[in-house]
């Protein structure tokens, strides 16, 4: 017997069965195909182990294999082994591609008539108001701390040179790049500042890679900045939202709330009172599409707060701190420099950054724990997250190929509840506790009046601190800050006070050349009394300068610290309290009866208590 044949509906079944696999399949294959990384090879992209990259200006157009591919994490002597320093976090390190956008560099603005062309502020001059206005402009600067006729004179899409460097100009970034979320926090801010911000970034952007403006209002209560905020903003040509709280409750919360709304793959964070400069976006976000571990910071310019001058620095500097935990701009050690092959023009590490203006990658921010929402409105928040990156995996870095100016003020125009100096203590002293480890004491000494200040509950920072396996303190400043203990090894700060007079040794200026003189000492820590006697047997100021004798003269005065220097070098009796000149063999000496009765000398030494010293360091 023959089996039976198939009727024509079993037939069709099967075949519509085959056709459902056949497309389940096909999308399967797609669906993993677009999820090769960008520096994958696919028909899409060029046969190079490299991403392919944009060429920023047309006239110099070279092929994928002449770039320089980016370094894909920090090379394994800065931070321990190849173990060591796997990425522990759930978030992939590098974006999937289908998850980018195209984009091209924004047009050069150029300005839209003679009179504008020539209007105040124009390419960045400054403005120099009539003696008439002078006295009104006096009174209305206290409310920003900026001069706010000055400004509102300005046009909102005032033009700027282009800042870069020839290199930066013709640097060539990914075709992909990841989509960012400008978040704008604000209090109070001036009309004319913000929304030159806001159109600053409209202009100078790739619009293709702007998702969304958000400005978040931190309960401002300035009329202008409601409803008729609002009809603006709804005109502008990108997606700018407001984003409202009732109530004043930091910048760093009014961030928190920016992040919590961001719909885009890489935050933004920018001042209220800033311009952003041609070509300042390309860069941060191709540092991040390398690493998702990056957290980059662009080149800040001045703006000044009293003719709005925009003044480019020419010399990159990076982000360092001393032990009252106040920011500092330092310069870029050689070690960093050899590094990046002495091109100014690639993005360098930095220990810490402002703060105020940078970009991370969202799920990353997340991960890392964000902002911590137990310091309270604004100050420390830099060093908070400038120490976690660095101490629990990431990577730190400012970009010079990005320029972006700032409008700094003497003073902050806004009060704080509880106090300005307070409430900055207790952040700063909150950072101290989770993060700084032993050397917290260090800090404890600069600030005795308020180490025991209540700083709430850090168990939650420390536990994160854990679940990341962050790294310690101990570890960031060896390898992430060297210079700032290259001196020190274990560590002495604090006052040298002679016995007889019970007067310290302070450095006055604190400029190099200038003699060390002899005052009154102060209750508390503070820059010109503050030092350290090191293991290397030199006596450091607080801004690492070293104290030393040169010349033929008895006086001691400030120099370059080089460990090399004998005369640099001390030895300090603890037995007889005497501070012994390592190359004149003389002793430290303070005398009231001399013609420099202020002065600290040399003087062949004789054991009397004018040469005695007490040093009342901490030692870590």
């Amino acid at each position: 017997m023959f089996p039976l044949r198939p009727n024509a509906d079993t037939c069709k079944l099967i075949i519509l069965v085959s056709l459902y696999w056949i497309i389940i399949d096909i999308v399967i294959i797609t669906y993993y195909l677009n999820d090769v990384e960008p520096n994958s090879k696919s028909k899409t992209l060029p046969a190079t182990n490299e991403p392919p990259f944009f060429v920023a200006e047309p006239n110099l157009a070279r092929t994928a294999a002449d770039i320089i591919s980016y370094p894909e994490d920090l090379p394994v002597e800065s931070i321990g082994t190849p173990d060591e320093i796997k990425f522990r976090s759930r978030v992939t390190k590098t974006y999937r591609s289908h998850t980018l956008k195209p984009w091209h560099p924004a047009e050069t603005q150029a300005a839209t008539s003679a009179d504008v062309a020539h209007g105040p502020g124009e390419q960045g001059v400054p403005v120099i108001l009539g003696e008439k206005r002078i006295v009104k402009t006096e009174n209305r600067f206290r409310q920003h701390e900026f001069d706010e006729i000055v400004s509102d004179a300005i046009s909102l899409n005032r033009t700027l040179p282009d800042y870069r460097s020839w290199k930066c100009k013709f640097k060539r970034y990914p075709v992909m790049l990841p989509t960012t979320s400008v978040i704008i926090a604000f209090y109070n801010e001036a009309w004319s500042t913000l929304l030159r911000t806001v159109w600053s970034v409209i202009n100078r952007s790739p619009r293709s890679l702007i998702a969304e403006i958000l400005l978040v209002d931190d309960g401002s209560d300035s009329e202008f900045l409601g409803k008729k905020l609002e009809e603006y903003v709804a005109t502008l040509p990108v997606k700018v939202k407001i984003l409202r709280k009732e109530n004043r409750t930091g910048l760093i919360a009014a961030r928190l709330l920016g992040t919590k709304h961001a719909k885009s793959q890489v935050l933004t964070f920018l001042d209220s009172h800033c311009e952003c400069t041609h070509g300042w976006l390309e860069p941060l976000l191709a540092r991040i599409v390398v690493n998702r571990r990056f957290v980059v910071s662009p080149k800040i310019d001045r703006i000044s707060d009293t003719t709005f001058e925009y003044s480019s620095s020419k010399n990159s500097k990076r982000g360092g701190f001393n032990w009252n935990l106040n920011f500092k701009w330092v310069p870029i050690p050689e070690k960093e420099y050899d590094r990046l092959h002495n091109d100014e023009s690639e993005p360098f590490r930095t220990p810490t950054i402002p703060g105020g203006i940078f970009s991370i990658d969202k799920m990353y921010f997340l991960e890392l724990g964000s902002y911590d929402e137990d310091m309270h409105i604004w100050g420390g928040d830099n060093f908070d997250i400038s120490f976690r990156v660095w101490m629990c995996g990431g990577t730190l870095e400012m970009v010079p190929c990005s320029c972006i100016g700032h409008v700094f003020r003497d003073r902050v125009p806004f009060t704080f509840p509880g106090g300005m100096e307070a409430t900055v203590s207790r952040n700063i002293l909150r950072v101290a506790k989770v993060w700084m480890d032993e050397w917290k004491f260090v800090h404890y000494m600069y600030n005795q009046d308020t180490f025991d200040v209540d700083v709430g509950n850090v168990s939650q920072r420390l536990h994160l601190k854990t679940r990341l396996k962050c790294k310690s303190f101990r570890w960031y400043l060896k390898n992430i800050y060297p210079e700032f203990i290259k001196y020190y090894g274990d560590y002495y700060v604090g006052q040298i006070q002679n016995v007889e007079t019970q007067q310290c040794l302070d450095t006055a200026s604190g400029k190099i050349g200038e003699n060390v003189i002899m005052q009154n000492c102060h209750k508390t820590l503070c820059g010109t009394q503050d030092f350290g006697y090191t293991p290397q047997s030199l006596i450091v100021t607080e801004d690492i300068k070293c104290i030393g004798n040169s010349d033929n003269s008895d006086l001691v005065s400030l120099f370059k610290c080089n460990i090399q220097k004998t005369y640099l070098k001390w030895i300090y009796d603890t037995r007889r309290l005497t501070m012994i000149h390592v190359e004149s063999k003389k002793c430290l000496e303070h005398s009231i009866s001399t013609v420099n009765s202020s002065a600290a000398s040399l003087k062949k030494c004789n054991g009397l208590s004018n040469q005695m010293w007490t040093l009342s360091f901490l030692s870590i």
